[in-house]
């Protein structure tokens, strides 16, 4: 039988693909190119270190660092001593990250040079917080513990028996689109299921090589860019800074990247860049690429079509949220695509979508989507009621809105909470929005339901347009193509849409600024 499968933790699988390729490249960082030997040795030197620092099985550690390297040693170090890894936001600022830090009651904080500060702010504030290790640490500040004296200084650390499939591995707070963040128990069982449902549905292999741009503290960039390519053997290209992109470009090339993934957004982008050599460019840039991937936010129709026409490579997009670790859905490379659904459940994942009394709806009906699955996190971190209130049965609902057609594929329509009731008639904004995007010179579009003293509710729309655009046209265009109840009373143009980091639109924050226009 194959050892891997019986893997049941982090550290372990790790141990695996050091054993059998321990000469290959794991990571390329800048100028450095790392073996998955130096990276197991890393992560048990640091292991060691926070050993000495009274870290134990089930304590918490804080990463708050940007890509690199030593977010990787960090985070296998960690699970080494059977502890749980706390992600932070490398973009929080210093109360964004007492939150978080606070509420998981996180030991150690590890962090880069220019939080330090702020970190050491957090070490005097709270009680549970009992060290702060920088890369490098200031000088002249001995209450910074040195990121690189731990690890040089330290043994190798000698492995305890390996933590159970149900520990758990990360607590992963949610972006917090909906209000304050909560942290996802995420077990290494959660996570090794979701790693081999991604790598069975898009075949990876050890030869494939993964940039990694999107930050790894997001559970997408986490599961697809760190532990998927390190599950096959794969390398890992790390960028640090996305722009300017012109070294992304080079890394891609340089290394032979084959797998590149990243938010809708970067797409909108690379769509919108002119290449005046575009088939040079495509013959260099994107001749090693055989798979692009978009995740962490919805794809717009509009995006994925005019990128796959003009890059000449699959886009494929999937579903997923931090409750799941994060995969629930992707196109399988096997089968024909459907531009608007986000794909198949990946194996062994269960879905289906119900009404307001919690009955089962037949196919191609909207509902609230439920999943179930061993991707489907433990709970939330100390927060009992929460937990209940998501997690029933075994089965976790989502609060999103979505319909699966006969052979399974699903699409999704909107969240519950943005269902806009109008008078009396559900009105999805996912549906709006989709036809705005069809509409030449949209670059970008959100619908949000505003209250009207007449109609209850109403839809109403932002859109960021390319060149000029009047209302009337918009509304001209919305009208051919929807039922008169669907169409927005008024359309608002903004120079951007807020996002948060991942590039998910802030529904909310367009609410707030619109939310007395009708009263």
């Amino acid at each position: 039988m194959n050892r891997r499968r019986e893997i049941i933790n982090l550290a372990e699988m790790l141990d695996f693909t050091c054993a059998k390729y321990p000469k290959r490249i794991a990571l390329i960082f800048e100028t450095k190119k790392i073996t998955y030997r130096q990276l197991s040795d890393s992560s048990m030197r640091l292991a060691s270190a926070l050993y000495n620092l009274g870290i134990r099985e089930f304590d918490k550690v804080a990463i708050w660092l940007p890509n690199c390297p030593e977010f990787i040693y960090s985070f296998f170090a960690i699970l080494r001593l059977k502890a749980t890894v706390v992600p932070l936001n490398s973009m929080f600022k210093r109360e964004e990250a007492r939150l978080v830090v606070e509420d998981s009651g996180a030991k150690i904080l590890i962090c880069s040079i220019d939080k330090a500060a702020n970190a050491q702010n957090l070490l005097s504030r709270l009680d549970s917080l009992k060290y702060v290790i920088s890369l490098p640490a200031p000088k002249d500040n001995k209450a910074v513990l040195d990121f690189y004296s731990l690890l040089t200084d330290s043994e190798v650390f000698s492995t305890e028996p390996a933590s159970q499939g149900e520990s758990i591995a990360e607590i992963v707070y949610t972006s917090g689109t909906t209000g304050r963040p909560k942290g996802a128990c995420l077990t290494h069982e959660n996570l090794i299921f979701n790693i081999k449902g991604c790598s069975e549905t898009i075949k990876i292999t050890k030869h494939d090589c993964f940039i990694c741009i999107l930050p790894l503290f997001h559970s997408f960039a986490s599961t697809v860019c760190m532990l998927l390519p390190l599950y096959e053997g794969a390398k890992i290209v790390i960028i640090g800074k996305v722009m300017p992109f012109k070294p992304v470009i080079r890394a891609i090339f340089k290394h032979r990247v084959t797998i590149f993934a990243a938010v809708p957004s970067l797409y909108d982008i690379l769509n919108e860049a002119k290449f005046p050599r575009l088939g040079l460019f495509l013959s260099l840039f994107l001749n090693p690429i055989r798979l692009c991937i978009s995740g962490a936010a919805a794809l717009p129709q509009n995006v994925w079509k005019k990128f796959e026409k003009k890059f000449k490579r699959p886009l494929l997009q999937g579903y997923g949220l931090t409750e799941c670790s994060p995969v629930v859905s992707l196109h399988p490379l096997s089968k024909k695509k459907k531009p608007d659904s986000v794909g198949a459940p990946l194996s062994k994942v269960e879905v289906k979508v119900i009404d307001k009394e919690g009955g089962e709806l037949p196919q191609g009906e909207v509902g609230e989507l439920l999943v179930k699955g061993p991707n489907v996190m433990k709970g939330y971190y100390n927060l009992e009621e929460e937990t209940k209130k998501v997690l029933k049965g075994g089965w976790l609902y989502t609060g999103d809105l979505a319909k699966i057609d006969s052979d399974g594929f699903i699409y999704i329509m909107g969240r519950l909470k943005e269902m806009i009731i109008v008078r009396g008639l559900n009105v999805y904004p996912r549906e709006i929005e989709d036809i705005l995007y069809g509409y030449p010179k949209i670059r970008e579009a959100a619908v949000v339901g505003v209250s009207h003293r007449h109609r209850g509710e109403v839809p109403l729309a932002f859109v960021v347009s390319e060149g000029d655009l009047d209302e009337r046209e918009i509304l001209k265009h919305l009208r051919a193509n929807l039922a008169p109840y669907k169409v927005p009373l008024k359309v608002l143009f903004k120079e951007n849409l807020p996002k948060n980091p991942t590039g998910k639109i802030l529904k909310r924050e367009l609410q707030k600024e619109v939310e007395d226009i009708f009263k």
